[in-house]
């Protein structure tokens, strides 16, 4: 099975030695995003804004490999403070529709760039 390597202007550009999301087959990889701003490459500013952006460029990866967020099966939540887990649970509705996918969180003591969260996820398509 071969590697396709998935790529958008409308997401951040990595930063590091890592792609946006590889496709294998009908399952796409999707890379952890935190709140960059893709035209700017700057953080969003506070938890809620780094939300929506986070979300924002998941989705921009996901219809860059065909897809839409509603085709994840397994999204990974990264919070530096996990008593936001409310507040993602709040906007991440807004975003996904029933039936949801798969998810974990996890509390981490730091992330790239001083993020507040990170999301990355398996689509299967």
């Amino acid at each position: 099975m071969s590697k396709q390597i998935i790529h958008t202007d409308n997401a951040p550009k990595a930063i590091g030695t890592y792609s946006q999301a590889v496709r294998c087959g009908n399952t796409v990889y999707l890379a952890g995003q935190i709140g960059l701003d893709p035209a700017t490459m700057q953080m969003a500013d506070g938890i809620e804004a780094q939300i929506h952006r986070v979300f924002k460029n998941l989705q921009a990866v996901a219809a860059a490999a065909g897809g839409t967020l509603d085709d994840c099966a397994k999204v990974n939540v990264y919070l530096t403070d996990l008593g936001h887990f409310a507040k993602v649970n709040e906007i991440m509705a807004g975003y996904f529709h029933e039936p949801y996918p798969a998810r974990a969180a996890v509390g981490v003591a730091s992330l790239p760039r001083s993020a507040l969260v990170e999301v990355d996820a398996v689509m299967s398509l």
